[in-house]
């Protein structure tokens, strides 16, 4: 039965309007529902013809409707965007790839469809955004556009870059060192200690990238590692700017160190205090630089630029009194790397460019020559 709203609309003799504007939207809504009969429809649609304040309400009800339906339609996929996200951890992917490679080939097979979709609901939603305020067609509604897909661009692309460059930190950092540029395509000195038992090395260079490296030789003994960087994005350095010195180095020479046993390199100088180390072994000198966890691995040069030596670890119940490896051994390590591992043997830089420098300007281009060392298990 129809109801006296309904009643009064479709009275044949009823040519003004005067119901009360709710029950006006209730036959709007049962119109536009399709809950009218073909009789009632007929008779509302005469009343839209012969009365324009009525067929601007149902008009204007109609698109209301609409928004909100578009509304609660964003709002799911906003949520379900959420819940993917949720899913998909973007932190621990950055972790977790650059330790096992591999793993992101599972992780796209697994989850595509998902990232294909959080990526079409992210521009569906600009889109939409623009759609319901009416400015998808003006100029400035283009600018916000273009600078919404830039961002997006941008923090996808630092995501990728954090990817790419960043170390796992869901597995333990075991130990961090210091080495140094043997040759400029890769080749890098540090100790033995510093590197045992690792399952994964990086190297960070001074901007903060990292390179994942291998360990090429070692000899244990000694406390000598060489390791070759293998991440394909490492593009090789400039000419290395010093030179390795095979004959002794004299008492009370001028000696320093840069390396990282900080997040940030750090310089440390001192003297040549023995041309032996620790229970008159000839093997290292014994220096008076300081030396603290993180330098282990790093560089030992002398006034003109030169290494000498390589740092060890400090040696804690000799107060003042830390040691570096004579870098002869280090030239000699060198020359034992097996022939398979390499295309041919390393070309040492022969051209010391340090020599007649500062020693802030000696800084200054070594500094690019000289990484951090994280090691991971």
């Amino acid at each position: 039965m129809l109801a006296k709203a309904e009643k009064i609309i479709f009275s044949a003799e009823i040519k003004e309007y005067d119901m009360r504007d709710e029950e006006l939207s209730e036959v709007i809504e049962r119109y536009l529902n399709g809950e009218l009969n073909a009789v009632e429809r007929a008779q509302f649609e005469q009343l839209r013809k012969e009365n324009a304040d009525i067929d601007n309400q149902v008009i204007g009800h109609q698109q209301f409707t609409g928004l909100l339906k578009q509304y609660g339609e964003r709002v799911a996929l906003e949520k379900r965007l959420n819940a993917i996200h949720q899913e998909i951890d973007v932190h621990a992917l950055a972790e977790e790839v650059m330790i096992h490679p591999s793993w992101i080939v599972q992780l796209w097979r697994n989850h595509h469809s998902k990232i294909s979709v959080a990526a079409s609901i992210a521009i569906f939603a600009i889109l939409s955004t623009l759609f319901i305020t009416g400015n998808l067609n003006n100029n400035s509604s283009y600018t916000e556009l273009r600078r919404e897909v830039d961002r997006l661009r941008y923090n996808q692309s630092h995501v990728t870059t954090s990817i790419k460059q960043s170390p796992s930190k869901g597995t333990a950092d075991k130990y961090r060192g210091t080495g140094f540029a043997i040759t400029s395509n890769g080749l890098i000195a540090t100790n033995y200690h510093v590197i045992s038992g690792a399952d994964s090395v990086y190297v960070q260079d001074a901007s903060g990238k990292s390179f994942k490296v291998k360990v090429l030789y070692f000899e244990q003994q000694n406390d000598i590692a060489i390791l070759k960087i293998t991440d394909t994005s490492f593009k090789g350095l400039g000419a290395i700017p010093y030179t390795f010195k095979r004959s002794e180095s004299d008492l009370a020479e001028n000696v320093y160190t840069y390396g990282y046993p900080q997040d940030s390199p750090v310089y440390g100088d001192g003297k040549l205090t023995s041309a032996n180390g620790l229970n008159g072994d000839s093997i290292d000198y014994q220096i008076s630089v300081p030396i603290n966890p993180g330098n282990s691995g790093g560089p030992l040069f002398d006034s003109r630029g030169n290494i000498i030596g390589i740092v060890k670890a400090k040696q804690s119940h000799l107060e003042g009194a830390n040691f570096a490896l004579k870098s002869t051994y280090l030239l000699d390590a060198i020359q034992n790397l097996p022939v398979d591992s390499l295309n041919k043997k390393p070309n040492l830089n022969t051209k010391n460019s340090l020599a007649n420098l500062s020693r802030v300007q000696q800084i200054k281009k070594l500094q690019n020559y000289v990484f951090m060392v994280k090691v991971y298990n």
